[in-house]
């Protein structure tokens, strides 16, 4: 069983930040992630906020200019190798993977999140098949076509942006009277003739093959109406991806985040989470690098003990 001074489960911009400090501190650092390098930042189709980029620049590649650095100071990166169990019983500990077992003095958890679904009749049954996740993924699909976004956050404004560029109709459907997007994004949607549905909710997704057409309820009326799409894509939140390290005793709150200290510390020595998994109430690009790189430092410590660390 290969050992390593750190393990960090994620490789979204928490993960390979984490990676890059800890790598350039000298600790032999593995990433470790199910899917694709770059986590939820690979399907970001702008990001406009993030330091050192005026004119902004696309998810997918600030995710290669991370993984890029990650990888040039020495961290070893697998993807699509999920961590399924970790053994937090002992000071080293051990992390189970689909393909291989691994032994670790520090773990940072890094997991993310993943899409929160609607729940209505008709989302899973279409998934793929009109109802989307991701409108970098998909939106070329609807060219030219009617697409209905629903959520009222940053994602679910950026998305309807985009898919303006592509769809012949963009409507966003918010079931309350005001957006929690920046107010940047929501001058945008006005200037992109995106229509606004205030106060309402889908209540089923219809269709054939393809989806067809949405059910939509307004709670202000009490009204229920159809209205034809061929496209639907869902931003209503996250769950965080914190399963596995709940089942090893690394404790969460109510909403599944995992609970750190200020020094991104979990209940279990050794063990550290930074990222839109944790509580961290502002889930933001900036946040989940500033968490990775206290977590990373710490992890630091506790490995190799500087003569400057303190325990407390």
């Amino acid at each position: 069983m290969e050992k390593w001074d750190l393990i960090i489960v994620g490789a979204g911009a928490a993960g390979l930040t984490a990676g890059i400090y800890g790598a350039r501190s000298g600790l032999k650092t593995l990433i470790l992630d199910e899917k694709q390098a770059g986590g939820t930042l690979v399907i970001i189709p702008w990001v406009e906020n993030y330091p050192g980029f005026p004119e902004g620049v696309s998810g997918e590649d600030l995710a290669r200019r991370m993984l890029d650095q990650c990888r040039r100071f020495g961290a070893e990166v697998h993807e699509f190798e999920g961590v399924e169990r970790l053994r937090l019983d002992n000071e080293c500990k051990i992390v189970e993977t689909s393909s291989a077992n691994y032994m670790a003095e520090s773990i940072i958890i890094a997991s993310g999140s993943r899409h929160k679904k609607l729940g209505v009749p008709g989302e899973e049954e279409f998934e793929g098949r009109g109802v989307s996740y991701c409108a970098l993924c998909d939106g070329a699909f609807f060219k030219g076509l009617r697409v209905l976004v629903v959520g009222g956050g940053n994602t679910a404004a950026i998305s309807a942006i985009y898919l303006a560029n592509l769809a012949s109709k963009v409507y966003l459907a918010h079931r309350r009277d005001q957006l929690r997007a920046d107010e940047i994004y929501v001058k945008d949607l006005a200037v992109r003739g995106i229509e606004i549905l205030w106060n309402t909710e889908v209540r089923r997704i219809e269709g054939n093959s393809r989806v067809r057409s949405v059910i939509l309820f307004n709670r202000e009326t009490g009204d229920e109406r159809e209205l034809s799409v061929d496209g639907v894509f869902i931003f209503v939140g996250e769950v965080p991806n914190s399963e596995f390290a709940k089942k090893a005793g690394v404790m969460v709150d109510k909403g599944g985040y995992i609970i750190v200290d200020a020094l991104q510390r979990t209940n279990v020595k050794g063990v550290y989470g930074a990222g839109d998994v944790t509580v961290c109430p502002i889930k933001q690009i900036g946040t989940a690098v500033g968490q990775a790189i206290i977590a990373a430092t710490e992890a630091f410590k506790y490995v190799r003990k500087p003569y400057y660390s303190r325990e407390s």
